[in-house]
């Protein structure tokens, strides 16, 4: 009898430690917090920059002291190349298409070209960047007007805040800095002005002899004079060849300035002539700044 009751009970024991064991494994285990992974940094945006043309290099330094990197600008005219003869390739002109302004000036291939140009891109803004410019006559006949606008620091303050104006509606939202470098253009500029008058200022020849006229505004605002090698776009005859040796001598003029987009034959013949030489300047160097600060120099060592 104690036999049976003893194995009763340890059937009873194991029945119920069974019975526990079952209960846990069926309690609901508890959920795993959930890690939400962060975010992944917004990418920065950056904008495309603007594609705008231009006619001439100088033209293309103004747009980028002004537009910085918000602006890739391209040439029409090559360099080594003239604007008064100037004919755009087929790559320039489909180019154009993805142009969103256009920046003339006023040199002479632009007449042939400036409306074709325009019908190549209708949405193009093209912007006159001589407007409200008072341009003075070349030569004598004052149909024929200088467009050489660029050569004149106060002059081209003026094309600078047309350039800026123009960028800022094209591109709001960086309005602030094309005035802030724009700005920083023009101190430079009144800079380079104050730098030539100190350069010039003990000049006591203020004659200079160079064969393409392109130095008008710089000469005037200056107080230098420009005589002129070739008249109307083209060399001179024999006549007026002798009249401006004369002039050369009785002057005291001892170089005659040329420049490499052009022909120097004529200034060459002048220079043997009055046992002078040929130096070049050129009104298209890329490097505007710089550019016009050296010409200064030139004339102060030359004109003395």
């Amino acid at each position: 009898m104690a036999l049976h009751l003893s194995t009763q009970r340890y059937r009873w024991g194991a029945f119920v430690m069974v019975l526990l064991l079952l209960t846990a494994c069926g309690q609901p285990q508890a959920a795993a917090p959930m890690v939400e992974a962060p975010d992944a940094p917004a990418e920065a945006v950056v904008a495309e920059p603007m594609q705008v043309m231009v006619s001439i290099l100088p033209q293309k330094y103004f747009v980028e002291r002004v537009g910085g990197d918000r602006v890739q600008v391209s040439v029409m005219v090559p360099p080594g190349s003239s604007p008064a003869t100037y004919e755009p390739t087929p790559a320039q002109m489909t180019a154009l298409s993805q142009a969103q302004a256009y920046f003339s000036i006023g040199v002479p291939f632009e007449k042939a070209w400036l409306e074709r140009i325009q019908a190549a891109n209708a949405t193009m803004q093209r912007v006159d960047t001589t407007a409200g410019i008072e341009r003075m006559p070349m030569g004598a006949s004052s149909e024929n007007l200088d467009p050489h606008v660029w050569l004149s620091p106060t002059l081209v303050k003026t094309q600078a805040e047309i350039i800026a104006a123009t960028l800022s509606d094209l591109d709001p939202s960086a309005a602030p800095m094309y005035a802030s470098r724009l700005a920083d253009f023009s101190a430079d500029i009144d800079a380079l002005d104050t730098s030539i008058r100190t350069t010039l200022d003990g000049v006591s020849q203020r004659k200079f002899m160079v064969f393409h006229p392109a130095w008008g505004y710089f000469a005037r605002d200056y107080d230098l004079e420009q005589i002129p090698v070739e008249v109307g776009g083209q060399e001179p005859s024999a006549a007026e060849l002798a009249a401006l040796i004369d002039r050369a001598q009785t002057e005291g003029i001892t170089v005659i300035f040329a420049q490499p987009e052009f022909s120097t034959r004529a200034a060459e013949t002048i220079a043997s002539q009055i046992g002078g030489e040929v130096m070049l300047i050129s009104p298209l160097n890329p490097d505007w700044l710089g550019n016009l600060q050296m010409v200064a120099d030139t004339f102060a060592r030359v004109l003395e």
